[in-house]
C-alpha cells in the first residue's frame, strides 16, 4: 500500500482538488484517513518472538543449547508470554573475540579468558562493569586434565610425563584458543607448585612438552575431534571435554594431574550491539546464568558452579585434584598473559 505522503514525494505527482458531491467527499475523506492509519508504525506486539544472539567459546555449546537456552525460554514465556529464540556461534575464545571486534552481531559473549573481555572493553564493545555481575562475572569453571588412549599404553600419570621422548600430543593453538592458554598455565603452574617455585625446571618441562605437540587445532573442541579421529597419544583439555568423551563411550581414560589450574569463564554483554528495546531481556538472561537452575545445569554438563560449591558435589565424575590453583596464582590475567603466555611460552618456548 502506498501512503499519501509517499505519493506527494514522487516526481511528477500533483495533488488535485475535485468538486464532486458531498457523499463522494465523505467517502474520500474516510479512505484517506484509513490510508494514513495504515502508514503509521506498528507498536511491537508483546507476544511476538524475539532473538538473543550469543557467541561462545567452543565447549559452551552443549550446556547452552541443551539446557540453558531452553530453561530461560520457558521461564520468559511463562512470565511474559513472549517466545525467545537464540542464535549462537561457537569457536575458540580468541577467534570469537576477533569476530566481535570485526562486527559480528553478538549481544552476549561467554569467553574462555578474562583477557578477551578486556580486549572488548578496550575497543568500546563492553562498556558496563561486567565484574558487577554475580561471581564477578565468572559463569562457570573447570580444571585442566589429560586424555589418553584406553589402557594408557604410554603410562602417562601427570603433565611431566608428556615430556617423555616419543609422546605425540594434541594441543589447541594459543593464538586462537583460550583453552590453549589455560593449558600452558596449567603445565607451567603445575611444575612451579610441585617444585616449590623452581622456574627453570618449570620452563624445561614446558619446553619438552611443547616439542612433542604434533597438532594445534583452532579450539579445544577441534583438538578433541582431532584426538577422537585417532591422532596422538594424549590430549590436554578441559575436564568437561574429557567427561563428555567418556559419556560418548570413546575408548579413552582421563588422567587428573597432581596439580592443575581451574579455568574461569567470563560472560559479558556486548553493550555496543544492544538496543534499548532489548536491554531488559538481555539483562534478564544474564542474571539467569547465575540462577540456581542454570548453575545446576552447568554442573550436569560437567562444569563447576561458580556460585555454590554444594552443587558440584552432585557430579560424582569430577576428579580429585591434590594441588589445585587458579589464575590468581600468577597474579591474575594482567600478569599471567605478559609474563607467562608471552614472556615464557611465546618468547622462550614457541620461538625456539
Amino acid at each position: 500500500m502506498v501512503c499519501p505522503d509517499e505519493l506527494e514525494a514522487r516526481p511528477g505527482f500533483m495533488r488535485t482538488t475535485t468538486f464532486k458531491t458531498v457523499p463522494f467527499l465523505a467517502t474520500a475523506a474516510l479512505i484517506t484517513a484509513l490510508l494514513a492509519l495504515s502508514c503509521l508504525p506498528k507498536p511491537p506486539a508483546d507476544s511476538g518472538d524475539i532473538t538473543i544472539t550469543l557467541y561462545g567459546f567452543s565447549i559452551m555449546k552443549e550446556s547452552l543449547e541443551k539446557a540453558i537456552f531452553p530453561g530461560f525460554t520457558a521461564k520468559w514465556k511463562q512470565e511474559h508470554g513472549q517466545t525467545v529464540q537464540f542464535q549462537s556461534s561457537f569457536a575458540g575464545s580468541e577467534t570469537v573475540t576477533n569476530q566481535i571486534l570485526r562486527g559480528a552481531p553478538a549481544e552476549i559473549a561467554i569467553l574462555s579468558i578474562e583477557r578477551d573481555v578486556q580486549r572488548l572493553q578496550k575497543d568500546g564493545f563492553v562498556t558496563a562493569d561486567w565484574h558487577s555481575l554475580p561471581a564477578k562475572g565468572i559463569v562457570n569453571k573447570t580444571p585442566f586434565v589429560i586424555v589418553v588412549r584406553q589402557g594408557n599404553p604410554k603410562g602417562i600419570r601427570d603433565f611431566s610425563d608428556l615430556a617423555k621422548p616419543g609422546i605425540r600430543l594434541i594441543h589447541p593453538d594459543p593464538i586462537s584458543s583460550g583453552g590453549a592458554q589455560w593449558s600452558i598455565l596449567a603445565i607451567y603452574g603445575s611444575e612451579l607448585k610441585k617444585s616449590e617455585e623452581d622456574k627453570p625446571k618449570a620452563l624445561q618441562t614446558l619446553s619438552a612438552i611443547w616439542k612433542n605437540v604434533i597438532s594445534t587445532p583452532g579450539s579445544a573442541r577441534e583438538a578433541r575431534t582431532t584426538f577422537e579421529l585417532g591422532n596422538g597419544d594424549a590430549l590436554i583439555t578441559y575436564e568437561l571435554e574429557a567427561l563428555l568423551m567418556k559419556e560418548a563411550k570413546a575408548p579413552i581414560e582421563v588422567v587428573v594431574p597432581q596439580s592443575t589450574i581451574f579455568s574461569e569463564h567470563p560472560a559479558c554483554v556486548i553493550d555496543k550491539n544492544i538496543t534499548a528495546a532489548k536491554r531488559a531481556l538481555v539483562d534478564a538472561f544474564m542474571q539467569y546464568l547465575w540462577s540456581d537452575e542454570a548453575q545446576q545445569a552447568f554442573v550436569k554438563f560437567h562444569f563447576y558452579s561458580s556460585t555454590n560449591d554444594a552443587f558440584n558435589q552432585a557430579n560424582k565424575d569430577f576428579g580429585h585434584i591434590e594441588m589445585p590453583f587458579t589464575i590468581e596464582y600468577f597474579g591474575g590475567w594482567d600478569k599471567a598473559y605478559p609474563e607467562v603466555i608471552e614472556g615464557i611460552f611465546r618468547d622462550q618456548v614457541q620461538r625456539k
